[in-house]
């Protein structure tokens, strides 16, 4: 998923509107790495990374989570257990479409994924992505800056605020920006060691 933008302009009348909606919108941002980073395949066995797979269910493109119970009975292995016996293939196929690198097996009534190990190869291709997603939020974040400051530009354009208002609304806005940019860094930063851990 690509990181949201604004289209259309929104009109803010103070300056704790702008701090509050550029507030909102990195929070957002950081929300949405941490979503996307759950799809990325580390030694271990998470739900997350059964996010990106959607079942065709009777023409609709549906969520595995919405079809079947996800458990992770150990380290390595995710088993999936349909609600509905008869989606058992469909079910198995997008596991293997989805592009994860896994292989399911079923039972006829438990689909079992095990987690194979990274090699090393695998695990510098994932880094790669997580740099690239990391890469997507940095300039998400960067625009919700922009757009905030244009929007207390134009507040002190219009008169609704002081030139000391929009120095400091300036500095607040970079302020929110250096502290996300943090959180996504840490956070990039915590999934990389646990993409390069090798357990």
């Amino acid at each position: 998923m690509k990181p949201e933008r604004h289209t259309t302009e929104a009109v803010f009348n103070s300056v704790k509107e702008v701090e509050a909606s550029v507030r909102s919108r990195m929070e957002k941002a950081v929300a949405d790495l941490q979503s996307a980073m759950a799809s990325l395949r580390t030694g271990r066995a998470s739900m997350g990374l059964l996010d990106p797979v959607r079942v065709d269910y009777y023409g609709t493109p549906t969520p595995l989570n919405q079809l079947a119970n996800l458990h992770i009975p150990e380290p390595s292995l995710i088993t999936v257990q349909p609600w509905d016996v008869s989606q058992i293939g469909a079910i198995e196929k997008a596991i293997r479409s989805a592009d994860l690198g896994l292989n399911p097996s079923n039972d006829g009534k438990v689909i079992r994924v095990p987690i194979p190990p990274l090699t090393e190869e695998r695990r510098k291709e994932m880094v790669k992505r997580l740099h690239n997603m990391a890469e997507d939020h940095r300039v998400a974040i960067r625009n919700i800056r922009r757009d905030g400051n244009e929007a207390v530009k134009k507040l002190l354009k219009d008169k609704k605020v002081t030139e000391d208002e929009d120095r400091r609304a300036h500095d607040e806005i970079q302020k929110q920006t250096d502290s996300f940019m943090q959180k996504l860094e840490q956070s990039a930063r915590a999934k990389e060691k646990e993409i390069l851990e090798i357990r």
